[in-house]
């Protein structure tokens, strides 16, 4: 992937707004675009311990995934943020990715970090 990927400035202005309103607890949210990430989502953390984790709210994903089916948007990857201000992916965080391909990006603080499961990841000074 290397430094390839775009992320628009207004995603990332988004996703930084909605992390520290989140916080102390994690923000998450999905991805969409196509050759880059040109808009995201916040979805809410239903996670069990949303101070220290993420999951998001399954019936997000569910519709997102279904308009992408019926032809809208494609859902290309998914971010959080990392309140304790590290961008740098936890060991759960890289299991997570392992699987599906998808871009991550973890967002804390000014910095982000963005990186597709089985390939490098970047961080990025934005």
């Amino acid at each position: 992937m290397g430094m390839g990927l775009r992320i628009s400035s207004c995603v990332i202005a988004l996703i930084q707004r909605a992390a520290a309103e989140a916080a102390p607890l994690e923000a998450c949210g999905l991805l969409f675009g196509s050759d880059g990430v040109e808009r995201a989502s916040v979805a809410a953390n239903v996670a069990d311990d949303p101070a220290r984790r993420f999951e998001i709210d399954p019936a997000a994903l569910i519709a997102a995934l279904k308009a992408e089916r019926a032809g809208g948007e494609r859902v290309i990857g998914y971010w959080h943020s990392h309140p304790s201000g590290d961008a740098t992916p936890s060991a759960t965080d890289a299991a997570m990715a392992a699987a599906d391909g998808k871009i991550w990006v973890i967002v804390a603080g000014e910095a982000l970090t963005a990186w597709r499961a089985g390939g490098e990841w970047a961080a990025w000074a934005v």
